[in-house]
């Protein structure tokens, strides 16, 4: 399904990006813009449109007379959200949900400890209210309203570090929550411990007990790593 709004060169960019992050473009092939114009019946500027932004990705390298050329997985933007998304709906989906999942492992907990130090008032009962929206929608099935929170916890906790580096991070955090869910990586309910935790984690950050903060969020990621052995081995 096209992204709204983004009209015919959203529907080519919707076949072809997962296509060559699923390998069926290996590296090194050369893509005519002609012929893909034809076998997608558009224009051929909205073809040129499309590979423009699949050049912004870095999946593609266009060159005059050559044509437009798949570059190998070393030189993707493999943090841009629509490359992460296209990626989780493929094969290597469990590759890519441990890759991200050890990403956050390494961040989020020293985002956290930041955030203790940090945060304001409004982001202090930000977090809390997340967290509580978690509690709210943690039973009944009701993972979608779980996720909106969810996703809204650790932007803030990323925007609160004060570090611009992890606050952009955030984009990325939620393509890795959102993919679980949609992708049915996740247990019918969240497990109980788990939003827990981040009821805690929120309490750590209004504290500014920073060690606490850190050694939660590191266990948040850690529960989501053994999840993931769980659910996609």
């Amino acid at each position: 399904m096209s992204t709204p709004g983004r009209g015919l060169h959203g529907h080519v960019l919707d076949t072809l990006g997962p296509a060559i992050t699923a390998g069926e473009y290996p590296a090194g092939s050369v893509l005519r813009t002609d012929e893909l114009a034809q076998r997608f019946e558009v224009s051929r500027s909205v073809m040129r449109e499309a590979v423009r932004v699949l050049e912004s990705m870095h999946l593609v390298e266009s060159r005059r007379r050559v044509g437009v050329t798949v570059l190998p997985k070393a030189a993707w933007n493999v943090y841009d959200p629509q490359v992460i998304r296209w990626r989780l709906a493929g094969s290597d989906r469990s590759h890519q949900l441990r890759s991200l999942t050890v990403l956050r492992s390494a961040v989020e907990p020293a985002a956290a400890a930041l955030a203790a130090r940090h945060a304001t008032a409004e982001q202090c009962a930000e977090l809390t209210a997340c967290a509580l929206g978690m509690v709210a929608h943690s039973r009944g099935h009701r993972l979608e309203g779980y996720l909106v929170h969810d996703v809204a916890f650790h932007r803030v906790i990323l925007t609160a570090s004060g570090n611009e580096m992890f606050a952009r991070l955030g984009d990325v955090v939620a393509e890795v929550l959102s993919g679980r869910t949609h992708h049915d990586v996740m247990f019918a309910d969240p497990h109980p411990g788990a939003v827990t935790l981040h009821v805690q984690v929120a309490e750590a950050v209004r504290e500014g007990d920073a060690a606490r903060a850190e050694r939660l969020t590191r266990e948040i990621t850690v529960g989501a790593l053994h999840e993931l052995d769980i659910l996609a081995p």
